[in-house]
């Protein structure tokens, strides 16, 4: 029976080591604009030539919208999760002045 649970978490573990969900965990995070060229490949699907060179080059090029008032309120108070008082008044009105 032991030999049974050595060889189970043995399994267990060499396939945890396989699994690419452990292996995301050491890859560097993407870079926003890593994040915007994979957009906006993904938005060129189809087009050829000068059409997909013109396109990638409006879409890379585009400035993202300043966010709204509305939407800094709601993105501030989720990261503000677990804060109170002081501290938290302090955190939102630097992440509301960004």
């Amino acid at each position: 029976m032991k030999k049974l649970l050595s060889l189970v978490a043995a399994v267990f573990a060499v396939s945890m080591a396989l699994s690419p969900a452990a292996h995301a965990a050491d890859a560097p995070a993407k870079t926003a604009q890593q994040t915007k060229m994979g957009a906006c490949n993904k938005d060129a699907e189809g087009k050829k030539g000068d059409e997909r060179k013109a396109f990638m080059k409006e879409c890379l090029s585009a400035k993202a919208e300043a966010p709204t008032q509305q939407t800094k309120m709601k993105t501030c108070n989720a990261d503000a999760k677990g804060k109170k008082g002081d501290e938290r008044k302090a955190f939102m009105k630097e992440c509301l002045s960004k």
